[in-house]
């Protein structure tokens, strides 16, 4: 957040925001557009493998066309969106479903980058935690989450919201088209 804001024109940046300035510019420039849409692609960025677990079995009961790509901590996921390596063959998501409680850098950490890159922020992001924090539901609007959704605890209801949120943004809703989110 800090490197976005001292990236604009006449801002005063140290050597190494300036570097960062740089490098967030270069990759905005370098993100390559994906082929047109077939099937729908879907990041999952979740720590706890059994939530990963669920949230797969959700989605192959939804028998959705669908392609599920999980990464475990927030740099991962950036790293996967931005196509660094070991990410460099990775096709843009049309949804991204992201935990808050994440190891290394945090949901919101992730939320507030993507929303912020122009190349990015158009893809639509579920926050999907097990926190009910008003402070939190707050602050995941504020960083434009595109929803926040609390993670049921039991299953049944936890495949029924998944599969809600999934047929929303992968069937009902309209998605930019890939060419335009470069």
């Amino acid at each position: 957040m800090g490197a976005a804001s001292a990236c604009r024109p006449g801002a005063s940046t140290a050597p190494r925001s300036a570097l960062r300035c740089r490098q967030s510019e270069e990759e905005e420039r370098r993100v390559p557009a994906d082929p047109p849409r077939t099937t729908s692609r879907i990041l999952l960025v979740e720590d706890d493998p059994g939530d990963v677990l669920i949230i797969t079995e959700a989605l192959e009961q939804a028998r959705l066309d669908h392609e599920l790509f999980t990464v475990s901590d927030g740099d991962a996921a950036l790293d996967y969106l931005y196509r660094r390596p070991p990410f460099e063959a990775a096709l843009r998501p049309d949804l991204v479903m992201l935990d808050l409680n994440l190891p290394r850098r945090n949901g919101r950490e992730v939320l507030a980058e993507v929303k912020a890159h122009q190349g990015l922020r158009s893809i639509p992001i579920v926050v999907l935690t097990t926190s009910e924090a008003e402070e939190d539901i707050v602050r995941a609007y504020d960083l434009h989450a595109n929803a926040y959704v609390p993670k049921p605890v039991d299953f049944a209801e936890f495949v029924r919201v998944i599969n809600q949120i999934d047929d929303f943004y992968l069937t009902v809703a309209r998605l930019p088209p890939r060419s335009d989110r470069r």
